[in-house]
């Protein structure tokens, strides 16, 4: 006779446990993975943070044993001078001037620990992107509180050490369609390939974020306007030949003007100016205008045709703005008569 569970014939119960311990597995596959690959990433920019830091540290060791034995040998000077027997003659001048020597490489020494500090500093808050108060779930990456304490630090060590970075805010094109005709967990699975691509082109002392929705900000450290063009350049050819989607980029330099919100808002400007051009293109803000990266081929003549247009439009509105100017002149400047009395008003 044949066993039953729960009124069930018992192959039939054993196969649908073993179908829905299938489907929890499949289930739960994709965040273990995630989570394995996030903890790779952060792994790997840990070691090359432990990198850096053991770097300055050995800077600031040769530097102070070198400054440890001049002090040693002006001691030992001094203390000859002040003695009976001074064979070498030397004067408290000559002493004085040593003294002046060594005071530039202290000042150096002072500003270098300092600047080592600072670095620890920057370093330990890229570190603390370990933390899921610092992380976006969905991606893996860093999210915007992790930027906004990363952009502080940038910024503290440029307006100290005119430390030079860029920002780049890539946004992924037509996404809202995707969301429409696939549904939002197709949008999802976009969104983290996206964050994949972009995380495998940067170096490992990059900071890359999700800002919000389908747009991601790079920060690059010690990186200026060209080189950021060509990351960003790098990454949308990346994800033309790679993935489903295209990305739009826009780029900027930080300047000494520069705040972290002024920084974000120009290369926001830029990422407008590549959104309304076609998508699928990098543009720039230099501090001036917003340009094309890479900017196009024009001749001299194509070139010095479009600087006559411009200023023909130019005059032409100047020639409207007066025109208009006038007549609003003429008109104020005109008698009233009032038909009734027949006397100018």
């Amino acid at each position: 006779m044949e066993d039953w569970i729960l009124g069930i014939p018992t192959p039939v119960a054993m196969a649908l446990i073993a179908l829905i311990g299938y489907f929890l597995g499949k289930r739960n596959q994709r965040p273990a993975s995630a989570e394995q690959a996030f903890a790779r990433r952060e792994l790997k920019r840990a070691k090359a943070v432990v990198k850096q830091l053991e770097e300055i540290s050995r800077e600031v060791r040769r530097n102070l044993a070198t400054h440890q034995s001049s002090i040693a040998h002006f001691k030992d000077r001094i203390v000859l001078m002040c003695s009976d027997e001074n064979p070498t003659g030397e004067s408290w001048q000559a002493l004085c001037e040593e003294a002046e020597r060594m005071l530039s490489p202290t000042m150096r020494l002072s500003s270098q620990i300092a600047h080592a500090y600072d670095e620890v500093r920057q370093q330990a808050n890229l570190l603390m992107t370990f933390t899921e108060s610092r992380t976006d779930p969905l991606t893996g990456l860093s999210n915007r509180r992790a930027l906004d304490d990363s952009l502080e630090s940038l910024f503290a060590m440029k307006d100290r050490y005119e430390l030079t970075f860029s920002l780049c805010i890539l946004d992924v094109d037509h996404f809202k369609r995707i969301n429409d005709e696939f549904g939002h967990l197709e949008g999802d699975r976009v969104l983290q390939e996206v964050a994949n691509l972009v995380d495998n082109c940067v170096r490992e002392t990059d900071v890359v974020t999700r800002y919000g929705g389908e747009e991601f900000v790079v920060l690059m450290p010690s990186t200026d306007l060209d080189g950021a063009n060509m990351f960003a350049e790098r990454v949308r050819v990346a994800a033309a030949e790679k993935l489903k989607v295209t990305v739009s980029g826009g780029v900027a330099q930080a300047s000494a003007a520069d705040e972290p919100q002024t920084l974000l808002a120009r290369a926001d400007a830029a990422l407008y100016r590549a959104k309304a051009n076609g998508r699928n293109c990098i543009y720039c803000h230099t501090g001036e205008r917003v340009i094309p990266h890479p900017l196009p081929h024009v001749t001299d003549d194509c070139q010095d045709n479009d600087d006559d247009e411009r200023l023909l439009e130019e005059v032409r509105s100047l020639e409207r703005s007066l025109g208009s100017r006038l007549d609003r002149e003429a008109a104020a400047s005109k008698p009233k008569v009032d038909l009734q009395e027949s006397e100018v008003v």
